[in-house]
């Protein structure tokens, strides 16, 4: 019984370290020596470890019978799926798809800043462009003001992504992104206007592949907003499928010998479309004569449309739940087109265009909508803090009641969260990288995890939050939020599909490999791929166990100090999360693409790896910083209760034929006894709603980068002085509480406390005046909006604004 636990643990060691198939091949063969194996067992399993040593032998005797074998067990991959996964570069997410992430190496990967030039572009033009929106007034008005448009095109707003040399600014993703986080703090419908043309569209895709003359004709013209741009890709029938579009063009030859498109669509929910003047599109090409040379079906490729041609039809809009962005269908009737100057790239890039979008997704996932949420949810934060303060019940400021600090501390912390994802993603993109699976699945976390900040801050603001006014800071964030989601294809669907599915394959180290191998008839590919995954897998399952028996604590860790642990259950999580991949994929094959219960839970794992890891990532690049270490303790211990939830799931539900009994027991029992971790602790939610209430210098940092306005009568700019004089007043009342404690004051309530304070002398008529101002600006600050009738009835567009009748009016 010893000498087998003693194998046991050997190869569990060896697989663990990752030892190399001729030092497994040399520990059977010890391992059958010890056990006394008879000759001819040892003269079968010599000639066995030499032809799995030695590659030419084991391809032509091995490799290349399971090739065959295992080809029609692959999953079919179909040319726009190959695109898709080909699209793009895999980054970090292999490290955390491998089971051995080198936590050492990702921390060296870039936490980036803003140039001096980034940095005074927000001082300055970001900065004005706030001043100059009235969010109210652009919801009553259904647009922005004049001034705001002439800004956006004066500073070049909508040229951000376009190179300095094609006149435009030039910025990094960093800046673009800070630009939208600051404008969504303002107003959602001013961070979509200015985010949208940086995004997937015309500039994104001619800086990329447009042609020399189309580069100069238009980059220029789009960054001052001459042109300006919407690209239409979704269709009432093609969505998240973008690949089954019906917009078609017809290549043919006019009578002049040059190459025309006709073309035809009918687009949906397409941003900026009826006051675009450039409009891009995605479509199906067909060249029935071959004039290119490709075949009858070309396939999906993109063109620039002038929207003033003969056909194009952008005059109406859509309501998205009416915020007041510019969101529209567009439908073009034999619309014609020179096919060399259209095309994006020319003639060359005919049919490449699913290619160039499936390349270019990464901006709007990567960089806008991450950025969106960012805002929205430093927004919420300095709101809800100052609001905790200054709201009191029970003579209490509300903060202070633990019902409020839970949801309090979720959206600090998620705050933390979304900021650290958002730099760190950008450190790559500015890298020159375009992680599609990464860029997937920040997109999807980062819209969720906005919208459970913005439903925090509406619960703890209650009945102020949705009574709309000019007073109201939250209820256009909450009104926006679920577009978000749909966004740059449907939260359920880059869940289920994209991070995991696409994932599996493309973050996979051998998965892809072998499917390529196997459809190119590659047998050294193959080989490679296949014994390699092999190894893989052997390699993780050791880790697995080993990890999970010992709680991570095998795992090396890249720091010491409070966070060291996470690093260690990181690596936990990775190889027990490489396992399981591993498994399902092999036990479900084919069927693993539609059990999207399956996938979504996967999805969530590497989802909430990543999302841990930017948060350690920032905690290192900003200095270790104390302060910081409950934000990241909450979001840790977040990550990996949701990490564990999934694995539970997967246990549970695999439903691997005649292997499923030993997930849903034994293996779901030990997950249940050994889990990663709980939920974070009540005094852990006390000591954040502390700090961000209380700690002047941890709120504004936390905050920082949202424009904060100085303008008397603005909504928050009442309530953070409100917040500063309600500090104030605290201490003041701290002494009288003090004096009546000592018996130098009687008890008593109210003026009559203060005034009897005020003749004892424990506090100055001055501070004495400053309690009764803070009363006063509490209430204020807590005022909501109300409306006549007619007021109500017009839209409010008969009243003069900001700010309803004062209280003495009433």
């Amino acid at each position: 019984m010893g000498s087998l636990l003693m194998t046991i643990a050997s190869f569990l060691i060896l697989g663990f370290l990752g030892a190399p198939l001729i030092l497994w091949s040399l520990a059977f063969l010890i391992v059958l020596i010890g056990l006394g194996a008879p000759p001819p067992v040892l003269l079968t399993f010599i000639p066995l470890a030499l032809i799995f040593n030695i590659r030419p032998l084991r391809r032509i005797l091995l490799s290349s019978w399971l090739m065959g074998v295992m080809k029609p067990l692959m999953p079919k991959i179909s040319e726009t799926e190959r695109v898709a996964l080909e699209a793009g570069v895999v980054w970090i997410e292999k490290d955390l798809f491998s089971g051995r992430p080198d936590f050492r190496k990702m921390l060296k990967e870039p936490y980036p800043e803003l140039n001096p030039e980034e940095k005074a572009f927000l001082e300055g033009p970001v900065e004005r462009l706030c001043k100059v929106v009235d969010d109210w007034k652009v919801w009553i008005d259904r647009d922005l003001p004049p001034e705001a448009w002439a800004l956006l095109k004066k500073e070049k707003f909508f040229g951000m992504i376009i190179p300095k040399g094609h006149g435009g600014l030039g910025f990094s993703a960093l800046a673009n992104s800070a630009v939208v986080q600051k404008l969504a703090s303002r107003s959602i419908p001013l961070a979509v206007t200015a985010m949208v043309p940086n995004s997937l569209g015309p500039a994104e895709l001619l800086v990329h592949y447009g042609t020399e003359v189309q580069k100069k004709r238009y980059l220029p013209r789009l960054a001052t907003g001459e042109e300006i741009p919407a690209f239409a890709l979704t269709e009432p029938l093609a969505g998240s499928d973008a690949g089954s579009i019906r917009a078609n063009g017809l290549l043919f030859k006019g009578p002049d010998g040059k190459l025309y498109l006709k073309l035809n669509w009918n687009k949906r929910w397409i941003t900026l479309a009826s006051i675009a003047t450039l409009l891009g599109l995605a479509f199906k090409l067909r060249d029935p004569e071959n004039l290119l040379g490709k075949g009858e079906d070309v396939g999906i490729t993109c063109a620039l449309i002038p929207t003033n041609l003969k056909g194009v039809d952008v005059k109406r809009r859509h309501d998205p739940l009416a915020v007041p962005f510019y969101n529209c269908p567009t439908e073009g009737h034999d619309v014609v087109v020179p096919a060399e100057e259209a095309i994006i790239g020319g003639l060359a890039m005919a049919g490449k265009g699913w290619k160039m979008l499936m390349e270019s997704l990464g901006a709007g996932r990567g960089i806008s909508l991450p950025a969106q949420a960012s805002g929205g949810a430093k927004l919420v934060t300095r709101v809800i803090s100052a609001h905790a303060t200054v709201r009191k019940q029970f003579g209490v400021s509300i903060g202070q009641f633990e019902g409020i600090e839970e949801p309090l501390a979720r959206i600090a912390s998620y705050n933390y969260l979304l900021e650290a994802v958002r730099r760190f993603t950008c450190g790559a993109i500015d890298k020159g990288i375009k992680p599609p699976v990464i860029t997937a699945m920040v997109k999807y976390n980062a819209t969720e995890i906005g919208r459970k900040v913005i439903n925090d801050g509406m619960d703890i603001q209650g009945g102020q939050a949705i009574s709309r006014g000019p007073r109201n800071l939250l209820a256009h964030v909450y009104f926006g939020t679920p577009i978000t989601l749909t966004v740059e294809g449907a939260n359920i669907m880059t869940r289920t599909l994209i991070v995991f599915g696409q994932g599996a394959l493309r973050a996979h180290p051998y998965a892809f490999r072998e499917v390529d191998a196997i459809g190119k008839r590659d047998l050294a590919g193959f080989d490679s791929a296949f014994w390699g995954h092999l190894g893989h897998v052997v390699q993780n399952l050791c880790r697995a166990v080993l990890l999970s028996a010992t709680r991570g604590y095998l795992a090396p860790s890249p720091v010491s100090g409070p966070v060291r642990r996470y690093y260690q259950k990181l690596s936990w999580i990775s190889a027990t999360f490489a396992t399981m991949a591993d498994v399902a994929m092999a036990g479900l094959g084919g069927m693993l693409k539609v059990r999207e219960k399956i996938t979504g839970r996967f999805a969530d794992i590497l989802s909430w790896m990543y999302l841990g890891f930017s948060v350690l990532r920032r905690f290192e690049a900003e200095g270790r910083r104390g302060e910081d270490l409950p934000f990241v303790h909450f979001c840790l211990q977040f990550a990996l209760v949701q990490v564990q939830r999934a694995f539970d799931g997967i246990f549970e539900n695999i439903g691997i034929k005649g292997f499923g009994w030993f997930f849903r027991g034994p293996v779901r029992l030990w997950s249940h006894f050994n889990s990663l971790g709980d939920e974070p602790s009540d005094h852990l939610t006390h000591q954040i709603a502390r700090l961000i209430q209380e700690n002047d210098a941890v709120r504004e940092r936390m905050t920082e980068g949202i424009f904060v306005p100085t303008r008397e009568g603005e909504a928050l700019h009442r309530l953070e002085q409100a917040f500063k004089v309600i500090k104030a007043a605290e201490r003041i009342q701290k002494k009288m509480r003090e004096a009546v404690k000592k018996g130098v004051l009687a008890r008593a309530k109210g003026a009559a406390l203060v005034e009897a304070a005020m003749k004892a002398g424990v506090i100055t008529r001055e501070e004495a005046e400053d309690l009764k101002r803070s009363e006063q600006m509490g209430f204020d600050a807590i005022t909501v909006d109300d409306f006549s009738q007619e007021e109500f009835l017009s839209g409010y567009k008969e009243r003069e604004f900001p700010g309803p009748r004062s209280a003495a009016a009433r």
